[in-house]
């Protein structure tokens, strides 16, 4: 089998503890081929709670690199990934030089930074990989703390929830993009997220983008790795806010702005596009308006 030199691309944001235990289970990961090396690039969008700092203490092989605040995480991601290709990628142990330009890389690892991979992750991403062939994305599923899958691959028009098989890998059309390896070949017919999506929708669009030009996308067996903290806010799903407030939320950034949402509904729903572009907001606004008749 051939060397497996892997960048790992990371972007945090005020999160330092949930940075560092993310970092700490990666250099913890088992059962790896034989010379496999890491380039961990992070790119850090402005944070005020020490994490590049904490960062660069703990773990100096980590190449960090600070940003605006007003990056949005897609661009962000980017960053790391023109790093990795500027740097080489793949370097040695993480006790070793930051970045680390020593290897082109073979592969890409998009990581949340919320998320600790389980000791075995990466070997099996690894794995299912190598078995896959060069032209396949791989996905790990991630659990919260219940066991529970909330980030994988998705299906079908509807981003339907794949649930990852016990001993084979599940196919799906896109994915979350919180634990994603991409080989060397799929990113060359494929490229980064694109800057059109700053917020969310990029990994989606990708997903899409890739299996135009040919490429699978398989969620690995098993789950990849655990994401900490409570259930997030329940934004336009909370109970008792008015139709505007609902209306204000469904279209943030955190949920589905307009312009991002359009533009993956016009390139991948087609026929269904216009059906598809409102039903979210016309879902959020009968939702509110429902509660507050019940209320």
């Amino acid at each position: 089998m051939h060397s497996v030199h892997l960048a790992v691309l990371m972007t945090s944001h005020d999160r330092r503890a949930r940075t560092l235990s993310a970092l700490r289970a990666l250099e913890e990961q088992r059962g790896l081929p034989a010379g496999t090396t890491l380039g961990v690039h992070l790119v850090d969008t402005g944070s005020t709670d020490g994490t590049p700092e904490a960062v660069r203490l703990r773990h100096p092989a980590v190449e960090v690199m600070s940003v605006d605040a007003d990056t949005p995480p897609n661009l962000a991601l980017r960053i790391a990934s023109r790093n990795s290709r500027s740097g080489g990628g793949g370097g040695g142990p993480l006790g070793g030089a930051p970045g680390g330009p020593t290897h082109p890389w073979t592969h890409q690892l998009w990581l949340d930074d919320g998320v600790e991979l389980l000791p075995d992750a990466l070997a099996n991403l690894l794995r299912t990989a190598g078995a896959a062939g060069p032209r396949a994305v791989v996905v790990g599923a991630v659990r919260n703390a219940y066991g529970d899958t909330v980030y994988s691959g998705r299906r079908g028009r509807s981003l339907a929830l794949v649930e990852p098989g016990e001993h084979r890998p599940e196919p799906c059309d896109t994915y979350d993009g919180r634990v994603v390896l991409v080989p060397r070949a799929v990113y060359d017919r494929v490229g980064d997220p694109d800057k059109a999506f700053r917020h969310r929708l990029g990994d989606y669009d990708h997903g899409r983008r890739a299996r135009r030009a040919g490429v699978s996308a398989l969620v690995a067996p098993g789950h990849a790795g655990e994401c900490g903290g409570g259930p997030g806010a329940p934004g336009s799903r909370e109970p008792g806010i008015g139709v505007r407030e609902a209306l204000r939320r469904v279209t943030s950034a955190q949920e589905l702005p307009l312009r991002p949402w359009w533009v993956y509904c016009l390139r991948h729903t087609w026929p269904w596009a216009p059906y598809l572009m409102l039903a979210p907001y016309a879902r959020a606004a009968a939702r509110a308006s429902l509660g507050r008749l019940r209320g």
